[in-house]
C-alpha cells in the first residue's frame, strides 16, 4: 500500500510544472498548487509582500507535496476513508477540492446510505464509505473513479472552454479523462470507439 507522501509525489507528477492556461479557472499553476491556493495560504516565497505569478513560478516540488499533504489529505480528513478510495479521492480533492468528497457522498446515497452532498468528510460519510468497502473495496474503488470521470464529462458538457482538458486534439481522451481512468479497473476504461460516442455532441 502507498504511503501518504508517496501518493502526494504522484499527483505532483501526474500535474506537471508551470502553467498559465487562460481557460483553466485555477490561473496560474505550478505541480497542481494554484495561484489561489498560495494566496490563502500566504505563501510569498519571493519575499516581495505579495503572491503573484513569480512565487508560483519558485514553488518546489517538495513544497507543493507538503501543500498537498496537509491542506487537501489531512485537513479534509481523507485518512477516515477505507484504504481503497484514499489515493483517488486525494487525488481528485487536490484537482476539484470538496466536490471530490460531494462525488463520494452523491454514490454511496445511490447505494443506499443516509448522507448528506455536504463536501466534508464527517462520521456520516467516513462509516458508509466503511460499509460499503467491507461489501467490495475494488468495487467501490471502481464506482468512485467512473463517478469523477462522469464529473468530468459534466464539466465539460456545461463549459465549452474545458474540453480540450476531457478531449484530447487528435479526438483522444484528454488529461482529466486519463486522470480518472488511472484508478478505474481496466475492465471499465472507455474504449476509444466509446469516448468518442460521448464526446460527439462537443463538436
Amino acid at each position: 500500500m502507498q504511503t501518504v507522501t508517496q501518493i502526494a509525489e504522484a499527483i505532483v507528477a501526474r500535474e506537471g510544472g508551470f502553467v498559465n492556461d487562460p481557460d483553466d479557472p485555477g490561473g496560474a499553476t505550478k505541480y497542481g498548487v494554484t495561484i489561489a491556493t498560495m494566496r490563502r495560504l500566504g505563501l510569498d516565497l519571493t519575499g516581495d509582500g505579495a503572491v503573484n505569478v513569480q512565487d508560483v513560478q519558485a514553488l518546489s516540488r517538495p513544497q507543493a507535496v507538503e501543500i498537498f499533504i496537509r491542506h487537501y489529505f489531512e485537513a479534509p480528513r481523507i485518512a477516515t476513508l477505507p484504504a481503497c478510495l484514499q489515493a483517488s479521492v486525494f487525488d481528485m480533492y487536490v484537482n476539484a477540492g470538496s466536490n471530490a468528497v460531494r462525488i463520494l457522498q452523491r454514490l454511496l446515497t445511490e447505494m443506499g446510505f443516509d448522507v448528506a452532498a455536504d463536501g466534508a468528510i464527517g462520521p456520516l460519510t467516513a462509516a458508509a464509505a466503511e460499509q460499503a468497502a467491507l461489501v467490495d473495496a475494488s468495487a467501490l474503488r471502481d464506482a468512485y473513479g467512473i463517478a469523477r470521470r462522469n464529473y468530468y464529462f459534466r464539466l465539460a458538457d456545461r463549459r465549452p472552454a474545458s474540453r480540450k482538458f476531457a478531449r484530447a486534439r487528435d479526438g483522444t481522451k484528454g488529461g482529466w479523462i486519463k486522470r480518472a481512468e488511472e484508478f478505474i479497473s481496466a475492465q471499465y476504461h472507455l474504449s476509444q470507439q466509446a469516448f468518442q460516442r460521448r464526446t460527439a455532441a462537443w463538436g
